[in-house]
């Protein structure tokens, strides 16, 4: 008999929460962060919420400046680029490694994922999901699905990018398109054209990135290190 699950501590709870909605925009860049005002939303101690902020930091997705306060950081193109030369590496590696019989379960999966991404007016967030998703299973098809948690620890400013970029777009079609050419070619066995139109999708992150910073400066690191804009803290319900 399987022994249950552990259940999972204050600190862990807050720094999942607290990750998700630096990475939906939630809490925008640059947005100020007060350890007692976050405590008081989540009903917590202020520990759990000064450990969540340490870790966060570590990752990039936090900044602390001294005798000026903690923010939100803002999108570093930088890490962005990082970020997605990691994922890129690791997917158009794992498409090499498709076999020629695909997996009916996962393929399955796939397709279905694939129409929920073409619903009309489909929700932002519920695209996203289904996008990691999708991502996740082409890893599957390859063997390689354990690969897939090393790129989400690492591409949260891609992530950020990402969702400010079809913010912006007010549109998801594109890339549900993309995804379906990638599917249709590694079902046709056709992976030179898999790996081009992947890396193709991976890459327009970048021309977003730039559209963006001239429209929402205030959103993206500068070369400097300058202090972000001063913003309330956000409190949710």
């Amino acid at each position: 008999m399987a022994a249950p699950p552990r259940p999972r501590t204050n600190r862990r709870v807050v720094y999942e929460t607290l990750r998700r909605k630096v990475l939906t925009l939630e809490l925008p860049p640059g947005t100020a962060l007060s350890e007692n005002e976050l405590a008081a939303a989540l009903g917590v101690s202020r520990t759990p919420v000064r450990e969540s902020l340490i870790l966060l930091a570590d990752e990039g997705l936090v900044q602390v400046f001294p005798q000026v306060g903690t923010f939100v950081s803002r999108v570093d193109p930088d890490r962005v680029r990082d970020a997605q030369f990691l994922r890129e590496a690791v997917e158009l590696a794992a498409l090499d490694d498709v076999p020629a019989e695909l997996d009916p379960d996962v393929v399955a999966e796939l397709r279905t994922n694939l129409d929920r991404q073409r619903a009309p007016g489909i929700d932002l967030e519920e695209f996203f999901a289904l996008d990691e998703a999708f991502h996740h299973g082409l890893l599957q098809l390859s063997g390689h699905a354990r690969a897939w948690s090393t790129v989400v620890s690492a591409k949260g400013h891609l992530d950020r990018a990402r969702r400010l970029g079809l913010k912006e777009k007010n549109t998801t079609t594109p890339f549900a398109d993309q995804h379906v050419e990638i599917f249709d070619a590694v079902v046709a066995g056709d992976l030179p054209r898999a790996r081009e139109t992947m890396r193709t999708h991976l890459r327009a992150v970048f021309d977003d990135i730039e559209r963006l910073r001239e429209h929402a400066p205030e959103l993206f690191a500068t070369d400097d290190g300058s202090v972000p804009v001063r913003r309330n803290v956000v409190v949710w319900e």
